[in-house]
């Protein structure tokens, strides 16, 4: 065979590939839904979503086309929640050092355990059963203040499944097991500074860093500084160094930030809470209350929800910890988009609401998703329906079910 015949029947089987990719790929139309659109729409009745190549399409288009119609027949549909603040894929085993990697010892501001991310943990399957469809997996770092860098990843359990790296830049301020705050943040303030002089300096051949890369783009606002930080003075710290470098400030943990939230406004900047924390865990968390979401949402806070504690493990709670927020004061639509469209906006993710041109995750539910009683009966990420079928749903059938196989200990 010439190179030239080999070239065209090459190229005629890349055709064929490219054809039947354009064949599977099948438009999917969900009608008759209660839509909760997180977005300035609030929920629509009766309401049609089209999706196609991965994308919402068409909402309530005045003709319904599409080659799959499913007739929702009034159950709610939400955009898929995001969880974050955990290390969703790079832990398995919490008690088994091996299927860890959300840390190291010599992690720094180029840190990425991204790289490290299992699409097929056993965790995921179970994430997705609370109608969890992308997460932002944040790094638990080492000895530096700098934990590393944030990832967005959806959940599709696909080793091609989408990945956003260098989400965030992730420090850890605040109490510190050796030394002082005052240190930390100084080491903070430094290497801002730093940057700022060495990009003043820097010739144009010159071959950037991976730090350089990050701390640039924090810099210029292009990429978010997410701190972790509890007491009130140390978030007022924070929203002076806003101040000084223009930075696109994140602050997680926020227990005392009612005490400052009319600042944290004023600075528009956003905080990460749990809505089950009602206890102080240290000095630095003496406001830590049940109704803070609230108390935040009311005065103009950004609030994004996550998990306290065991996160990876327990992202699934995150539909009930917004729920708990609603008891305590926090509306429901504002619940919604502490897991949806405020994670979205703060991490730069085309998801997490339910409009035209945004990723086609969502969840269809048989009632309130922040109800115990409630149970997602289909969910989609990037317009491809997925499954909720977790191990503990296959353990049950494999220990119930009458088969060959030994029943075990049951019985």
């Amino acid at each position: 065979m010439t190179k030239l015949t080999h070239s065209f029947s090459l190229s005629l089987v890349a055709a064929g590939l490219l054809a039947s990719t354009a064949v599977d790929a099948q438009s999917i139309a969900i009608i008759n839904a209660t839509v909760h659109t997180s977005t300035e729409q609030g929920v629509l009745q009766g309401a049609s979503i089209i999706m196609d190549e991965g994308k919402i399409t068409a909402i309530n288009p005045a003709k319904v086309d599409a080659d799959t119609i499913i007739d929702a027949k009034g159950q709610i549909v939400t955009p898929g929640f995001i969880g974050s603040m955990n290390q969703l894929g790079l832990v398995e085993v919490g008690a088994v050092a091996g299927s860890r990697d959300g840390g190291d010892d010599k992690a720094s501001i180029d840190f990425d355990p991204s790289l490290a991310f299992n699409a097929h943990s056993s965790l995921i399957p179970y994430a997705r059963k609370g109608g969890i469809t992308r997460d932002v997996i944040t790094p638990q770092g080492g000895d530096s203040i700098f934990a590393g860098l944030a990832s967005v990843v959806d959940l599709s359990g696909e080793f091609a499944s989408e990945k956003q790296t260098h989400a965030a830049l992730v420090v850890h301020l605040g109490e510190q097991s050796k030394g002082s705050r005052a240190m930390a943040l100084k080491n903070l303030v430094d290497k801002l500074e730093a940057q700022q002089q060495k990009s003043k300096k820097k010739k144009d051949d010159a071959t950037p860093s991976t730090e350089d890369i990050v701390l640039t783009k924090v810099l210029a606002g292009e990429m978010p500084l997410l701190v972790t930080a509890s007491r009130a003075a140390d978030i007022i710290e924070l929203i002076k160094l806003k101040q000084q470098f223009s930075v696109n400030l994140v602050i997680a943990g926020a227990q005392d930030a009612v005490v400052v939230k009319e600042q944290l406004a004023q600075a528009s900047v956003p905080v990460i809470v749990s809505a089950m924390e009602s206890l102080p865990g240290s000095f630095d968390s003496l406001h830590a209350s049940l109704d803070n979401a609230g108390k935040l949402e009311k005065a103009g806070v950004k609030v994004l929800l996550s998990i306290a504690g065991d996160a990876s493990h327990n992202v699934y709670q995150l539909r009930f910890d917004a729920g708990n927020a609603v008891s305590y004061g926090m509306t429901q639509q504002g619940a919604l988009k502490a897991i949806t469209a405020n994670v979205a906006d703060v991490f730069g993710i085309n998801a997490g609401s339910v409009a035209v041109g945004k990723a086609a995750d969502l969840v269809m539910w048989n009632d309130d998703p922040f109800d115990f009683k409630s149970h997602v009966t289909k969910m989609f990420i990037n317009g491809e329906e997925v499954s909720t079928e977790a191990r503990q749903d296959k353990l049950r059938k494999r220990y119930t079910t009458d088969s060959e196989m030994p029943r075990a200990y049951t019985k």
